[in-house]
Protein backbone atom coordinates (compact mmCIF):
# COMPACT_ATOMS: atom_id res chain seq x y z
CA UNK A 1 0.00 0.00 0.00
CA UNK A 2 0.84 3.64 -1.11
CA UNK A 3 0.23 6.48 1.61
CA UNK A 4 1.08 9.65 0.67
CA UNK A 5 0.36 12.79 3.90
CA UNK A 6 -0.51 15.75 1.80
CA UNK A 7 -0.11 18.77 3.85
CA UNK A 8 -0.15 22.09 3.36
CA UNK A 9 2.55 24.22 4.73
CA UNK A 10 6.17 23.32 6.17
CA UNK A 11 6.91 21.79 9.73
CA UNK A 12 8.71 23.77 11.49
CA UNK A 13 9.18 22.91 14.75
CA UNK A 14 11.91 19.80 15.79
CA UNK A 15 9.65 17.64 18.07
CA UNK A 16 6.89 17.40 15.78
CA UNK A 17 8.77 16.30 13.10
CA UNK A 18 10.68 13.43 15.69
CA UNK A 19 7.65 12.26 16.50
CA UNK A 20 6.53 11.74 12.89
CA UNK A 21 10.31 10.06 11.64
CA UNK A 22 9.90 8.21 14.30
CA UNK A 23 6.34 6.68 13.34
CA UNK A 24 7.64 6.59 9.57
CA UNK A 25 10.14 4.32 10.58
CA UNK A 26 8.03 2.34 12.23
CA UNK A 27 5.49 2.01 9.38
CA UNK A 28 8.11 0.74 6.52
CA UNK A 29 6.92 -2.55 7.78
CA UNK A 30 3.81 -2.35 6.83
CA UNK A 31 3.32 0.43 4.04
CA UNK A 32 5.35 3.11 1.80
CA UNK A 33 4.10 6.10 3.66
CA UNK A 34 5.52 9.85 2.38
CA UNK A 35 4.60 13.11 3.61
CA UNK A 36 4.26 15.66 1.07
CA UNK A 37 4.37 19.07 1.32
CA UNK A 38 2.69 22.21 -0.54
CA UNK A 39 3.58 25.25 0.11
CA UNK A 40 1.16 28.08 1.63
CA UNK A 41 -0.20 30.93 0.44
CA UNK A 42 1.14 34.17 2.28
CA UNK A 43 -1.70 36.13 3.52
CA UNK A 44 -2.25 38.98 6.25
CA UNK A 45 -3.46 37.67 9.42
CA UNK A 46 -7.03 39.40 9.02
CA UNK A 47 -8.83 38.35 5.68
CA UNK A 48 -12.29 38.74 4.04
CA UNK A 49 -14.47 35.99 3.44
CA UNK A 50 -13.46 36.33 -0.08
CA UNK A 51 -9.95 36.67 0.20
CA UNK A 52 -10.21 33.18 2.64
CA UNK A 53 -11.58 31.58 -0.54
CA UNK A 54 -9.15 32.70 -2.89
CA UNK A 55 -5.81 31.30 0.15
CA UNK A 56 -8.23 28.04 0.45
CA UNK A 57 -8.55 28.20 -3.82
CA UNK A 58 -4.35 28.79 -4.21
CA UNK A 59 -3.98 25.92 -1.95
CA UNK A 60 -6.34 23.61 -2.78
CA UNK A 61 -4.64 23.70 -6.60
CA UNK A 62 -0.90 22.85 -5.52
CA UNK A 63 -2.54 19.59 -3.05
CA UNK A 64 -4.93 18.58 -6.64
CA UNK A 65 -1.30 18.56 -8.35
CA UNK A 66 -0.23 16.11 -5.86
CA UNK A 67 -3.06 13.79 -6.27
CA UNK A 68 -3.17 10.77 -9.01
CA UNK A 69 -6.54 9.98 -10.72
CA UNK A 70 -6.42 6.64 -9.51
CA UNK A 71 -5.67 7.58 -5.52
CA UNK A 72 -8.44 7.52 -3.04
CA UNK A 73 -8.24 10.67 -1.12
CA UNK A 74 -9.23 10.94 2.82
CA UNK A 75 -9.61 14.59 3.64
CA UNK A 76 -9.18 15.67 7.05
CA UNK A 77 -11.65 17.79 8.23
CA UNK A 78 -13.65 19.02 11.36
CA UNK A 79 -16.94 18.41 9.95
CA UNK A 80 -15.83 14.68 8.53
CA UNK A 81 -17.04 11.36 9.93
CA UNK A 82 -15.37 10.68 13.18
CA UNK A 83 -14.19 7.10 13.73
CA UNK A 84 -12.60 5.37 16.05
CA UNK A 85 -8.93 3.85 15.56
CA UNK A 86 -10.84 0.33 14.34
CA UNK A 87 -12.87 1.56 12.26
CA UNK A 88 -9.86 3.33 10.29
CA UNK A 89 -8.10 0.29 10.35
CA UNK A 90 -11.10 -1.84 9.01
CA UNK A 91 -11.40 1.03 6.24
CA UNK A 92 -7.73 0.97 5.05
CA UNK A 93 -8.13 -2.87 5.18
CA UNK A 94 -10.65 -2.43 3.14
CA UNK A 95 -9.10 -0.46 0.45
CA UNK A 96 -6.20 -2.50 0.25
CA UNK A 97 -8.42 -5.83 -0.38
CA UNK A 98 -10.67 -4.26 -2.98
CA UNK A 99 -7.53 -2.97 -4.50
CA UNK A 100 -6.66 0.84 -3.80
CA UNK A 101 -3.54 0.68 -3.31
CA UNK A 102 -2.97 4.49 -3.33
CA UNK A 103 -4.41 6.26 -0.55
CA UNK A 104 -4.12 9.93 0.32
CA UNK A 105 -4.77 11.53 3.15
CA UNK A 106 -5.09 15.29 3.23
CA UNK A 107 -4.53 18.04 6.30
CA UNK A 108 -4.91 21.75 4.72
CA UNK A 109 -3.86 24.67 6.01
CA UNK A 110 -4.92 27.05 8.40
CA UNK A 111 -7.97 27.96 7.04
CA UNK A 112 -8.83 24.32 5.76
CA UNK A 113 -9.29 22.87 2.53
CA UNK A 114 -10.98 24.19 -0.53
CA UNK A 115 -14.29 22.97 -2.02
CA UNK A 116 -12.40 21.50 -5.04
CA UNK A 117 -10.47 19.50 -2.31
CA UNK A 118 -13.53 18.16 -0.71
CA UNK A 119 -15.47 17.47 -3.74
CA UNK A 120 -12.24 15.14 -5.00
CA UNK A 121 -12.04 13.50 -2.08
CA UNK A 122 -13.73 10.28 -1.67
CA UNK A 123 -14.34 10.72 2.01
CA UNK A 124 -13.60 13.31 5.08
CA UNK A 125 -12.61 12.30 8.49
CA UNK A 126 -12.66 14.19 11.56
CA UNK A 127 -10.35 13.47 14.83
CA UNK A 128 -12.56 15.63 16.68
CA UNK A 129 -14.87 18.67 16.69
CA UNK A 130 -11.82 20.73 18.04
CA UNK A 131 -9.48 22.78 16.09
CA UNK A 132 -5.80 21.50 16.27
CA UNK A 133 -2.95 22.80 14.83
CA UNK A 134 -2.60 21.66 11.30
CA UNK A 135 0.84 20.47 11.45
CA UNK A 136 0.20 18.80 14.59
CA UNK A 137 -2.15 16.73 13.15
CA UNK A 138 0.31 15.43 10.43
CA UNK A 139 1.76 13.31 13.96
CA UNK A 140 -1.72 12.49 14.83
CA UNK A 141 -2.76 11.03 11.52
CA UNK A 142 0.71 9.18 10.85
CA UNK A 143 0.79 7.89 14.44
CA UNK A 144 -3.40 6.61 13.66
CA UNK A 145 -1.71 5.29 10.36
CA UNK A 146 0.61 3.12 12.13
CA UNK A 147 -2.12 2.06 15.11
CA UNK A 148 -4.19 0.61 11.73
CA UNK A 149 -1.63 -1.49 10.74
CA UNK A 150 -1.05 -2.74 14.11
CA UNK A 151 -4.63 -3.59 14.05
CA UNK A 152 -5.19 -4.83 10.95
CA UNK A 153 -2.26 -7.37 11.58
CA UNK A 154 -3.70 -8.40 14.93
CA UNK A 155 -0.05 -7.12 16.67
CA UNK A 156 -0.68 -5.42 20.30
CA UNK A 157 -0.38 -1.79 20.83
CA UNK A 158 -0.84 0.06 23.54
CA UNK A 159 -3.85 1.51 24.70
Amino acid sequence: MNISIIAVGKLKEKYLKQGIDEYLKRLTAYAKVEIIEVPDEKAPEILSETEMEQVKQKEGERILAKISQDTHVIALAIEGKMKTSEELADGLDKLATYGKSKIAFVIGGSLGLSSEVMQRANESLSFSKMTFPHQLMRLVLVEQVYRAFRIIRGEPYHK
